[in-house]
């Protein structure tokens, strides 16, 4: 897959997904649910900032890989 053919793929996953999301559930079930606490914040808090760092160690690992010539990638300007 070409590099735009790859970004319009993208994005049409990222809204479909952000519609099923959005279409997933009442606000007020889902906030009383939760309640008043924090442990829900503090949990999506700790897994986007694990998952920063993963996506972070990935892509050293790809940068390192493409300078190896381990794999073929072309920098997007």
């Amino acid at each position: 897959m070409r590099p735009n053919g790859f970004a319009s793929y993208a994005q049409v996953c990222g809204r479909t997904l952000a519609r099923a999301h959005a279409r997933s559930g009442d606000a007020a079930t889902i906030a009383g649910y939760l309640g008043r606490g924090t442990r829900f914040d503090e949990a999506v808090s700790a897994f986007a900032a694990s998952y920063a760092d993963q996506v972070t160690r990935d892509h050293e690992v790809l940068v390192t890989a493409a300078h190896s010539g381990r794999v073929t990638a072309t920098p997007e300007n």
